[in-house]
């Protein structure tokens, strides 16, 4: 692999089977980026309308990744689509990206590096769950949710660090030199049931190095994430309990006709 190409950065979005959100969140990227960057779109093996659309992009690199029989699908298929292109990444910056999330703020990926602040120990700046609930309802969930009260009360071995906390790949910024040089992937302890990515950062933080944690409110103002939605749009793939599918429903019900949205998803030309 040739030397990383300084103050650039590649943006690594999988796709399966979400051609909407995948369009919006291609299109907002187009948009509202400044900061030098380029694209790789992983595929799923979607064999759908999603993968034709991204075919007839000339300005994003394409992975069709072919699943196997035997291969796992879901959070690990997701997983492995970041490994590919890290795989592929020659910029100094490597940024995971869920397709059903969008940018909604110009120079999103100017601010957002500049968390780095020149520091080169600094590993990852990212944020856990974004949560675009007021606060008293979250403050609510908090304090009403039994089995975090129960593990607080009660402790259980956590070897594997399944109650830590770790920034997500939601939308996350890593160096692309440190999780090289650390041999680390976002495959990580998939077989003991964590999600992608959430090993790889136990890894940046216990070999010591440095991350930045943002508030989902500071998160929130440059990304939407519209959680669970390719869970929801492909039901027959995935389970997923009513009340979460409800909830998604009407919340990207709400955000699809709000009148940014709108004018990106009208907005051919940036598809160009």
């Amino acid at each position: 692999m040739s030397e990383l190409i300084k103050g650039k950065a590649t943006i690594c979005v999988a796709n399966y089977k979400t051609l909407d959100f995948t369009r919006l969140c291609l299109r907002s990227i187009r948009k509202f980026t400044n900061y030098p960057y380029d694209v790789i779109v992983v595929d799923n093996d979607s064999q759908d309308q999603s993968l034709e659309y991204l075919k007839n992009l000339n300005w994003i690199s394409l992975i069709e990744h072919k699943n196997q029989p035997d291969e796992p699908c879901g959070g690990y298929a997701h997983a492995a689509a970041l490994d590919l292109g890290l795989q592929m990444c020659n910029t100094e910056f490597f940024i995971s990206m869920h397709s059903d999330t969008f940018v909604q703020k110009k120079g999103w990926l100017t601010e957002l590096i500049s968390y780095f602040d020149g520091d080169e120990n600094i590993a990852c700046v990212g944020s856990g769950k974004i949560e675009l609930t007021p606060k008293w309802r979250a403050f609510l969930k908090k304090a009403t949710d039994f089995r975090t009260f129960k593990r607080k009360l009660i402790p259980e071995p956590d070897p594997i660090g399944k109650y830590r906390y770790y920034n997500r790949t939601i939308c996350c910024l890593y160096r692309t030199d440190i999780l090289r040089y650390e041999n680390l992937s976002f495959l990580m302890y998939r077989d003991k049931g964590l999600t992608g990515g959430k090993k790889l950062y136990f890894e940046l933080v216990d070999r010591g190095y440095k991350t930045i944690e943002l508030p989902p409110s500071v998160m929130g103002q440059y990304i939407v994430h519209l959680a669970h939605a390719t869970q929801v749009v492909n039901p027959e793939e995935f389970t997923l309990r009513r009340k979460t599918i409800r909830k998604c429903r009407r919340f990207v019900n709400k955000v699809l006709v709000r009148p940014l949205v709108q004018s990106i998803l009208k907005n051919d030309s940036l598809d160009m």
